[in-house]
């Protein structure tokens, strides 16, 4: 008995040796090795300072700034959080949230349009629903149209340079096939403030 205790000890120990701190630290230092940026959390600066980052979403409220996508990761934009909603597309919570953000679109973007739309548009999908994840930070083209004549009302600018200042961030799907053509919020807004 005794001898069987000795044993389950040594390979617990040993496994959190390897398991708990062996294998962490190497992961690690691949990362800051192979990966620096990413692994301390992708930060963009501005004017000296972090504004924040090109892999977390943030919330953006203001008229004169792109908004993202909706949050379901905590109270909105937690990266502790993270996660959707996961409501079946049958739940009253779902349709009612989803109604109402069409209907707080549709306030803030009256005249919101975008190329695939010809006339009186309603919100594209990813501007309506939260991501798998909640804490997205990019929205697709259409996403960012939408919402340019709004932000040019704000900004006292020409709609046209906000369709320059989204066409110049553009991101087309990763190695030509893999996700949809995408702009990234945080860069969108550090454009935008770059106009004055």
């Amino acid at each position: 008995m005794i001898k069987h205790l000795l044993v389950a000890v040594r390979v617990t120990l040993v496994s959190v040796a390897i398991f708990g701190f062996i294998y962490p630290l190497f992961m690690t230092g691949v990362a800051q090795l192979v990966f620096p940026w990413q692994a301390n959390g992708s930060l963009v600066t501005a004017s000296g300072r972090v504004v924040g980052s090109a892999i977390i979403g943030q919330l953006w409220t203001q008229p004169q700034y792109f908004h993202g996508r909706p949050s379901a990761a905590g109270s909105g934009y937690d990266p502790t959080q993270t996660g959707g909603t996961n409501l079946a597309p049958s739940s009253k919570k779902l349709i009612d949230t989803t109604r109402a953000t069409i209907a707080r679109l549709e306030r803030e973007n009256p005249d919101g349009t975008y190329p695939a739309c010809e006339a009186h548009c309603a919100p594209p999908m990813d501007l309506v629903t939260s991501s798998a994840s909640g804490i997205d930070p990019d929205i697709s083209p259409d996403g960012a149209y939408y919402q340019a004549a709004r932000i040019a009302r704000a900004r006292h600018l020409e709609l046209a340079r906000i369709y320059a200042v989204i066409a110049a961030h553009e991101q087309g799907r990763t190695f030509g096939l893999l996700g949809e053509p995408r702009v990234n919020v945080l860069e969108l807004n550090l454009a935008l403030e770059a106009l004055r």
